[in-house]
């Protein structure tokens, strides 16, 4: 591994593991505001909509200013939004630190373009790859640690979360070195820019399946705590340990399996294998009442998730041109910012109206539909073609 990638391993780790507190953490404490299934699926919702409306704008900066002072903004609006949520006292203040982390959230789209500027398009899923496995560890790490803080107050993992995100953007801004040539890097405004991304045929199709792909597992992750706190009454503390477990398996995975798989197969035929495990491990998940048997569905929801994140992206970046991977990874983070609005908002409410299976049903039916849309998909390196002036 490179220091470039060493470090934007490091300083994506350490925030994620901040994130991995929060997400199994912040439907109970809601709960604790008398939130109901629906108002949680908006907390989550909200994040969504401004980091939808934020990405493209942060993905153009990045071209225009370079990736580290973008990342550092980002890092850095998610330690206030992280105080704000310890110090809520009420809904309101709940949705506000939502809203604040939403409109900074631009790390993880900055990181991917940072991957693309140093790396070569083979090499790309491998590199993604870490950034998963980034996620992977941040899973395991992240919520065991809220499992186990949650016992002193369901405030003392967020203020953990807060200071481990502080220590993210330590790094970013002491080691992590730019790679943008400022001068030649950013033209045109990023909403203007993304109609015109998904008008053009390979670019648009691989847009519309990564936003399929990113609601169907937003169902599965944002809806998990109350899915197994209604089906096998979970609290706070074992949902933790139980997403930290998950969190191990996809880790496996990421670091051990992609590489060889990505390199036998390709991209492409690794993520629609990646899709019908995930699928296959969603819909078991619905069917089982036991403890026991719901751990073992986890199997191939993991290893369905490890080849499925780490190939999208890789995906995403190779229908990019070089000189545009800042605003293609912008509008990429945008729309699955949208499907991660729409997953939350559509999990909560199908498992308040029908049930807590529901969402685990309708998010398998979401990948089948990305493993469609992707069957005709046409994989080049956009990258390595010169570019081509629009307007």
């Amino acid at each position: 591994m490179t220091r470039p990638l060493l470090i934007i391993f490091l300083t994506i780790f350490v925030n994620l593991i901040g994130f991995g507190i929060i997400i199994p953490l912040l439907p109970f404490y809601a709960e604790t505001f008398n939130a109901s299934p629906i108002v949680i699926g908006l907390l989550f919702s909200v994040f969504s909509i401004c980091q939808l409306l934020a990405a493209p704008i942060l993905g153009d900066w990045s071209d225009r200013y370079g990736r580290r002072p973008i990342l550092i903004f980002s890092l850095f609006g998610t330690v206030v939004s992280f105080v704000m949520l310890a110090l809520a006292h009420s809904i309101t203040m709940l949705f506000l630190a939502r809203i604040v982390d939403g409109l900074s959230g631009g790390n993880i789209p900055t990181a991917r373009a940072y991957v693309a500027d140093v790396t070569e398009p083979k090499d790309r899923a491998r590199a993604y790859g870490l950034i998963g496995m980034a996620f992977g560890l941040g899973f395991i790490f992240g919520p065991a640690l809220s499992g186990l803080l949650v016992k002193v107050s369901y405030t003392a993992p967020i203020w953990a979360a807060a200071g481990l995100t502080l220590v993210a953007t330590a790094v970013a801004w002491f080691w992590l070195p730019e790679t943008v040539h400022r001068a030649q890097a950013g033209t045109g405004m990023p909403f203007r820019n993304l109609p015109e991304m998904l008008r053009r045929p390979g670019l648009g199709r691989v847009l519309v399946i990564d936003f399929v792909y990113w609601g169907a597992f937003a169902i599965f992750q944002t809806t998990f705590a109350l899915f197994t706190a209604r089906r096998f009454q979970f609290n706070a503390s074992q949902t933790g340990y139980f997403f930290s477990a998950f969190g191990i398996l996809g880790a496996i995975v990421q670091g051990g399996f992609i590489r060889p798989v990505v390199r036998r197969l390709g991209d492409k035929p690794t993520f629609m294998v990646g899709l019908v495990c995930s699928a296959v491990g969603l819909v078991a998940a619905t069917l089982t009442h036991s403890v026991a048997l719901f751990a073992v569905t986890l199997v191939p929801l993991a290893l369905g998730m490890g080849f499925g994140h780490p190939t999208v992206s890789s995906l995403v970046s190779r229908a990019a041109r070089g000189d545009e991977q800042g605003r293609v990874q912008g509008a990429a983070s945008a729309v699955e910012s949208l499907g991660r609005t729409v997953g939350p908002a559509w999990g909560y409410a199908s498992l308040q109206r029908f049930g807590a299976g529901m969402p685990y049903v309708s998010a398998a039916g979401f990948l089948l539909l990305t493993l469609v849309l992707t069957v005709g998909y046409q994989v080049s390196d956009a990258d390595v073609t010169p570019a081509v002036p629009t307007g």
